[in-house]
């Protein structure tokens, strides 16, 4: 069977994915870019990046996906629902390439896009949103794409295979945040932590063998 997979979900030291408040001006709220800067330095990201540690994490991310799963909040700022020409951040060729299916409370008609992404709007649990996801990915892995909200909801589910968060050094203070009501989570995963020259950590979860 495909594994569900989560790679490059950036946190920071007190466990937030975003910052606050989230708008179509600032998408991660106060945080800014602060939490993704050791990616965008990488040649995963920019074919002018570092080749070290980190690129050699980032660049998983779209080994062996077929397809993604991710959040209202990662489609669109809050209100897009309203707007029916918004067709989510990322122009008319978004980076995903797969079917993707964006969890709502108000579904929409899917949207095709160049480069193979199509958009699918399901009010669904995580397990039935996964089982469509697996459908789609054809054999292949499905991303659980965030933001902080739904890959927590999957995790509490008990369906996620592996996990890459990026714990960076700063200090958010309020926002969104992972871990909250995950408590002995650590005791379904072998865990392993790499420091990287960026300041950054890569912890990897995969889950432990029964």
């Amino acid at each position: 069977m495909s594994l569900t997979r989560v790679h490059n979900l950036s946190i920071s030291l007190d466990g937030f994915a975003t910052g606050e408040p989230q708008s179509a001006e600032a998408p991660f709220g106060h945080a800014g870019q602060r939490l993704h800067e050791w990616m965008f330095r990488t040649r995963f990201w920019d074919q002018g990046g570092t080749t070290g540690v980190d690129d050699a994490f980032a660049e998983r991310h779209s080994v062996g996906i077929g397809a993604e799963i991710m959040g209202a909040n990662k489609f669109g700022p809050p209100g897009w629902q309203d707007d029916p020409d918004w067709k989510g951040w990322w122009g008319t060729e978004p980076p995903f390439h797969t079917p993707t299916f964006v969890l709502t409370h108000r579904p929409r008609p899917s949207i095709d896009l160049e480069g193979g992404t199509t958009f699918h709007f399901l009010d669904a649990s995580p397990a039935d949103a996964l089982e469509a996801a697996r459908e789609a990915a054809s054999g292949q892995d499905v991303r659980i794409g965030g933001g902080a909200t739904v890959v927590r909801d999957f995790l509490a589910a008990g369906l996620v295979d592996q996990m890459h968060v990026v714990q960076v050094p700063l200090v958010l203070g309020r926002g969104v945040r992972l871990w909250d009501g995950l408590e002995g989570l650590e005791d379904s995963y072998d865990v392993e932590a790499v420091s990287s020259p960026s300041g950054v950590v890569h912890l990897t979860f995969r889950r432990a063998l029964a």
